[in-house]
């Protein structure tokens, strides 16, 4: 199928999860997971409605900012400190922060731009080694930390990364762990934490990511299919 076949075909799957949990697929942000896919490609995707891309490397936001049409770029990788000045006046969330030194980097750079930056914390619910992310009980004093420390940065809400699982079922307590997370938090009253977005779910369990109550999805390989990775 065509990427905007693609994109048809994923935000019906979209929409009928989110019937599953009492929402509509209008309330499901999906951002295209553009890592490796050329610039003709992304634009195809953004003329067949893609609103917003997300990167994986600072170095592809780089390469691919000038050429690409109008859209929101989204930051969904691990991130460095020493590469955050160069993609903090480009890209409209970072997903990825997993540690306080990384918010506080972000928070210099955003002061150097007179902007604020909104961010997600990545909860490593799972506790995967080779996943980055914070734990469960390191989250409420991270957010503490980072509002106490970080005036230029808002916090959006929580982002996760499930294992990969041959059957999709199986992810969802960790899904769930951290949907339990954003809501026990996102009751904090507070000018810099304003939580809207819940970015859990990919190509291969986003489904059931959204019945665990996404409402935030990275698609890659089921809008542009397989990466190549030989580049």
């Amino acid at each position: 199928m065509s990427i905007g076949e693609n994109i048809k075909y994923i935000n019906g799957l979209k929409a009928q999860a989110a019937e599953k949990s009492g929402r509509s697929g209008d309330d499901i942000l999906l951002v295209a997971v553009t890592k490796l896919h050329d610039v003709d490609e992304i634009n195809e995707a953004i003329r067949c409605g893609i609103t917003d891309i997300g990167e994986n490397k600072v170095q592809e936001i780089m390469d691919k900012y000038d050429h690409v049409d109008p859209v929101r770029w989204h930051l969904i990788g691990h991130l460095q400190t020493n590469k955050v000045k160069y993609i903090i006046d480009k890209v409209s969330m970072i997903h990825s922060v997993d540690s306080l030194k990384l918010a506080q980097e972000i928070n210099k750079r955003a002061i150097q731009h007179d902007l604020t930056m909104d961010i997600l914390i990545q909860v490593n619910s799972a506790m995967e080694e080779s996943k980055f992310g914070i734990t469960t009980e390191e989250t409420g004093q991270m957010i503490q930390d980072i509002l106490e420390t970080c005036p230029n940065v808002r916090i959006r809400g929580l982002m996760c990364i499930a294992p990969f699982e041959d059957d999709p079922e199986d992810a969802r307590v960790y899904f769930e762990e951290v949907k339990k997370l954003y809501d026990e938090y996102g009751k904090i009253d507070h000018e810099r934490l304003d939580f809207k977005y819940l970015s859990m779910g990919m190509s291969n369990d986003f489904q059931v990511a959204i019945e665990a109550g996404s409402n935030l999805i990275r698609v890659g390989t089921s809008i542009f299919g397989a990466r190549d990775y030989s580049k």
